[in-house]
């Protein structure tokens, strides 16, 4: 591992060559926060997917792409006078020593554990100087639908809003069920999404309460579906045979013999 000198000549490393390829390469001068911005989100994907895969050597990679667009924002910003990475990282540091009054405040040496942390985290943050005006107000519109209800519901839940037993968000779960039904029954479009959202959002919520990560099993069965499908493909082709011309009940054979390979 490095020494604490080594890793801020690494950094001012990174500051220096970026300094090089703004100044010196057309394509890197041309770029803008808005042009960038499309690739960031494709290198934040690319490092979940390390992490998903344990990928040791990929995390350690994605991770040096991220901060280098982080300092790409930031040498732009300078540019217009508007900020620079000093600023970032004033910021950030500012802020984790005010959420985290047991470690640097009044409270430190205050022994707590992870779950009353977790528990206070919302409303230290609800009181910080020029933070959000209300509790969802940081979550961006942008974000994933899937992580922006798990987002949300973790928020609510810092500040007490919250199932008292896990058990009990499956008799939402049931209802919600029953409105999908009864919304299919009406036939109308508009009312048929509403209730289906309300329904994902009541089983994010059941993920959530029983420590399930919503996002990675869902993940999980896309994989599982993938490798199954695709056994199921290379095997009709394998025959001759076309999906197309192929009953349901054929297709699920196949499905089975996939499921008892442990596919």
């Amino acid at each position: 591992m490095h020494t604490k000198i080594e890793k801020v000549n690494a950094f001012g490393e990174l500051l220096d060559v970026m300094d090089s390829l703004r100044e010196n390469c057309p394509w890197n001068a041309a770029q803008t926060m808005e042009s960038i911005r499309p690739m960031t989100e494709e290198e934040v994907y690319e490092l979940s997917d390390a992490i998903i895969k344990g990928d040791v050597q990929e995390i350690s990679k994605e991770i040096g792409d991220l901060l280098y667009h982080m300092v790409f924002y930031a040498r732009i910003a300078q540019e217009q006078e508007l900020f620079d990475i000093a600023d970032c990282l004033e910021k950030i540091c500012s802020k984790m020593r005010f959420r985290h009054p047991h470690v640097f405040g009044e409270q430190a040496g205050k022994q707590l554990s992870a779950k009353e942390i977790a528990d206070t985290w919302e409303l230290v943050k609800a009181k910080e100087k020029g933070g959000n005006k209300n509790i969802l107000s940081g979550i961006p519109d942008s974000m994933p639908a899937l992580l922006k209800a798990l987002s949300m519901q973790e928020k609510a839940r810092g500040c007490g809003f919250d199932w008292e037993e896990p058990m009990q968000v499956f008799d939402k779960v049931s209802e919600e069920v029953q409105e999908v039904r009864d919304a299919l029954a009406e036939n109308r479009q508009e009312h048929i999404e509403e209730e289906f959202g309300d329904l994902f959002f009541a089983l994010i919520n059941a993920a959530r309460l029983h420590g399930v990560d919503p996002e990675k099993a869902l993940n999980l069965s896309c994989s599982k579906f993938r490798r199954r499908f695709t056994y199921l493909e290379e095997k009709t082709i394998k025959q001759g045979r076309s999906l197309k011309d192929m009953s349901l009940a054929q297709m699920d054979e196949i499905w089975d013999e996939a499921k008892a390979k442990g596919l």
